[in-house]
């Protein structure tokens, strides 16, 4: 099984130019949080029912994205897993402030982000001269935003 660093030389091994990081930075946190959002209005019938009605985004296909990736991180990392936890406390917050504000055009914001970020992203990779890291295996769209966790981590001195 690899390691957490194991996945996060792979990934940096087409993250090396300034600028394709500096897309990065920008792009990949827009993306999860703009993905998620969209996700959380995608109710999972069976768990919907369940729970009281104002949980329901959280109780959503967005939140079995996360709860998966929070599985993923776990057997890598309990730090990494944890600053994930953080943030997706973070993106739910951000998320469910945005669904509350009247007449905010939620979904058609949220895919006009998703998809500028993206061409962003392949823009980043352009100057790169590198294909996305997920071209090769799809967990590594999950890796990006614990990719950059690790760079804050580093720099606070927090060990992953």
């Amino acid at each position: 099984m690899k390691t957490i660093q194991d996945w996060f030389d792979a990934y940096g091994e087409s993250h090396q130019n300034p600028t394709n990081k500096l897309f990065h930075w920008v792009c990949v946190p827009t993306i999860f949080f703009s993905l998620i959002g969209l996700l959380m209005l995608l109710e999972i019938p069976v768990l919907s029912e369940l729970v009281p009605s104002q949980f329901s985004p959280i109780v959503s296909v967005g939140g079995l994205v996360i709860f998966s990736g929070l599985i993923f991180f776990l057997r890598l990392s309990f730090a990494i897993a944890f600053g994930i936890t953080l943030v997706a406390l973070a993106v739910f917050a951000g998320n469910l402030y945005l669904m509350s504000l009247p007449n905010f055009p939620f979904i058609q914001a949220q895919i006009g982000i998703f998809i500028i970020a993206w061409i962003g992203q392949f823009i980043g990779h352009k100057i790169e001269g590198k294909k996305p890291s997920f071209f090769d295996d799809i967990k590594f769209l999950m890796i990006g935003p614990a990719w950059l966790l690790s760079f804050i981590y580093t720099k606070i001195g927090i060990k992953y």
